[in-house]
């Protein structure tokens, strides 16, 4: 396997981990964040802070491969895609990252 190809499988894997943080922060489940600010989580603005942080991460990931000329994205929705490209995130991307707030596909 040449360092190209590792490289592509390396930010693929790392896209698909920060697409399953920024999922778990919109379902406000266990994030590495709360480890690192447990005292934060009485903070009204807490899970507000956390998903920010989660967006930040998957939008860094997403210009790094896009600067790479790698495919990410194969691996959300074409509606993700355009809140991606968009790069805001707003509250329609909170309340319709799943396309409808009954999905069954939130993050275990």
């Amino acid at each position: 396997m040449g360092k190209e190809q590792l490289n592509e499988e390396f930010f693929i894997q790392k896209l698909t981990n920060a697409k399953v943080h920024f999922e778990r922060a919109l379902d406000c489940k266990h994030t590495e964040f709360d480890d690192l600010y447990p005292y934060m989580s009485e903070h009204p603005q807490f899970f507000w802070y956390k998903r920010y942080v989660a967006w930040s991460e998957l939008l860094t990931i997403v210009q790094l491969c896009e600067e790479l000329s790698f495919e990410w994205a194969e691996t959300f929705s074409e509606q993700q895609i355009q809140y991606i490209q968009s790069r805001v995130m707003s509250s329609k991307v909170l309340d319709f990252w799943y396309e409808t707030n009954d999905s069954k596909e939130h993050v275990g």
